[in-house]
């Protein structure tokens, strides 16, 4: 069994593993085809099962719901949506019962423009909450200056009763906060604290980069003050040492990386960034490219390197802003399961804490929906744009195929039955029509699914060291197919290999992994080809192909580490991850076919 994890301890979250729920398509009790608490509730079971430590529940707070819940209105307080404080108090009892701790989504650089403080801002310069907020002058048919918002748009608005605009990054709606107020400071604070007293554990810290704007120099993100910022709200708010916080960084390079998530946690515990997701696109994510592998493991070894010793890195592929990614880098048809597992193994076996967005364990893909369907406000507004500047509405369509926001916010698929068991009323966005195909109940009947793919790495990630510790060391850089890395530390050496494309593809090991295969032939002897075994260590002898140069032949969506291990003296063989029935190949010469070797390899939850 895998380890159950102190949560009092400092630095905890670097040996577990979140689960991002989105409330809204999780599961829905009441039958209004909205996700609610008690659904959550009613799935802690699964999660358990899973063998997840956090939940990082997206917002629940208050809200107008114009951004899903990034528009807070009140902070303190619950959604009547999502249920009530006291569905929230269970919830974050329940599931500490089983050990998973509850991650709150908060929104700190901006709130609803129904909030209280912005209702009273707007009575008058002289208000109290006033300075809650930015203002500048200006006229109706002129703005401060030319600042655009995230979802289209200026990033003013004008207010008449005050002959001033109010500054805001994303929808009119959502009015940017003003740091530089320290009263304004205090009451986040304030709200932070309400929800630690009723064991909340940590916080994901919504476009926290953002905070320290001085939108007059044209400064949105990474402003001057923001570490001053970061460091007074890690001593004011987050001085329980055991709570996790991580912020969303668009702007992040590894410098700032390296500050955010320092060991001493002045600032963060660690930082979602996105250097890596941009890579498939040009300009703007809506113009997209084919994924560059190259690029993504040079910028996966940067990452990996750079905060090795100082610093954190936060391990994700998908959340409720990103589409699919079975389905932007992998195959969601002939090769979905495959794709899946594969990009699985890449990410969790690199150091950092995995992130898995819900139904990411189940492999669900993008959704296509009519433009009417689509609920998500950077959707629409892009459509209106696009088509406006003279783009073809099937050229629009396919950016929002690709990219919308909606492919990641689809309701779970839990079954095979009406809405996929997510509702008993009509969804408010969608099920994906493969639900029948794809969904939890089936996966939990079948031993080689993609669950379980994910329960084993995650079992695997607490019982090894290697996971938090190794060193990484990329393999074949300019390889455009293959990505390959390995990670040592005292307890042993683990490749990690990937097949990107859907062709066969062969690999090499590097000759120093080739001399470690040779020393361990030579205490234990060879027997030809590699021999099933049982999901525990072996208690035989392993063997290892007959061959003096090791080769092996990778399948579509082929994904295996294995790891040479020494203790006591003695040598024994452990493979990482686990894939059922691979399509591992024995080396061949040139003239004779590849014969499959079917190979069930290790799993870690095992006593030595």
């Amino acid at each position: 069994m895998a380890k159950r994890l102190n949560k009092r301890e400092t630095g905890w979250w670097k040996d577990a593993v979140f689960y991002q729920i989105y409330p809204k398509s999780f599961q829905d009790t009441t039958g209004n085809g909205v996700g609610d608490l008690r659904g959550i509730i009613s799935r802690l079971d699964y999660l358990e099962k899973l063998g997840i430590d956090g939940i990082w529940l997206s917002p629940v707070c208050l809200s107008p719901q114009v951004d899903n819940g990034y528009d807070i209105s009140d902070y303190c307080s619950v959604d009547p949506m999502f249920g009530t404080m006291e569905d929230m108090q269970e919830l974050i009892d329940e599931a500490k019962k089983r050990n998973i701790s509850i991650i709150l989504d908060l929104v700190l650089n901006h709130c609803s423009d129904q909030h209280p403080w912005f209702l009273e801002a707007r009575k008058g310069r002289d208000n109290p909450y006033y300075d809650y907020f930015i203002w500048r002058d200006g006229t109706p048919d002129r703005y401060p200056n030319d600042l655009c918002s995230v979802f289209g748009g200026p990033a003013w608005t004008y207010v008449p009763e005050l002959g001033q605009y109010y500054f805001h990054q994303f929808a009119p709606q959502q009015p940017d906060l003003n740091w530089e107020n320290p009263e304004l400071r205090k009451a986040l604070y304030d709200s932070i604290r309400f929800w630690v007293d009723r064991g909340v554990e940590g916080f994901r810290l919504d476009v926290i980069d953002q905070i320290a704007k001085e939108p007059d120099e044209h400064i949105t993100i990474n402003g001057p003050r923001l570490h001053e910022y970061l460091r007074e709200l890690s001593s004011e708010a987050f001085c329980e040492t055991y709570l996790v916080s991580v912020g969303e960084t668009w702007g992040a390079d590894v410098e700032r990386a390296k500050l955010y998530s320092a060991s001493d946690c002045s600032e963060l515990s660690m930082v979602f960034q996105f250097q890596h997701m941009c890579l498939d696109q040009e300009g703007e994510k809506w113009d997209f490219t084919p994924l560059p592998l190259t690029e993504l493991k040079a910028c996966y070894e940067h990452w990996q390197k750079a905060l090795h010793e100082d610093g954190w890195n936060s391990l994700f592929m998908n959340n409720h802003d990103l589409p699919r990614v079975v389905s932007r880098w992998g195959d969601d048809g002939k090769y979905r399961v495959e794709s899946a597992k594969m990009l699985a193994t890449m990410l969790h076996g690199m150091q950092g804490t995995p992130y898995i967005y819900q139904g990411e364990e189940l492999g669900m893909t993008n959704i296509r929906l009519p433009i009417d369907r689509y609920v998500d406000v950077e959707i629409r507004n892009f459509y209106k744009d696009r088509i406006a500047k003279g783009y073809s509405h099937e050229a629009v369509m396919e950016s929002i195929y690709a990219r919308g926001r909606d492919n990641a916010r689809t309701p779970m698929q839990w079954n095979s039955g009406k809405h996929a068991g997510f509702t008993t009323g009509t969804p408010w966005l969608p099920v994906n029509d493969n639900f029948a195909q794809i969904n939890a109940e089936a996966a939990l009947q079948d031993s080689n699914s993609i669950f379980y793919y994910y329960q084993k790495l995650i079992q695997l990630r607490k019982n090894h060291s290697i996971f938090r510790e190794g060193d990484f060391h990329l393999l074949y850089p300019e390889n455009a197919d293959i990505f390959a890395y390995t990670r040592e530390n005292r307890e042993g050496k683990m490749l990690v290999v990937c097949n990107f494309t859907p062709c066969e593809k062969a690999f090499c090991l590097p000759d120093a992994m080739e001399q470690e295969i040779r020393e361990l032939k030579e205490v234990y002897g060879s027997r030809g080809s590699m021999m099933a075994v049982s999901w525990s260590f072996s208690r035989r002898k392993p063997s290892w192909p007959n061959s003096e140069v090791i080769s092996w032949y990778l399948a579509p969506g082929m994904h295996e580490a294995i790891c040479f291990c020494s203790q006591t003296g003695k040598s024994w063989s452990l493979s990482i991850p686990i894939i059922t029935q691979s399509d591992l190949m024995v080396p061949r010469a040139a003239s004779t076919p590849p014969r499959p070797r079917p190979i069930l390899l290790l799993s870690a939850d095992a006593q030595r």
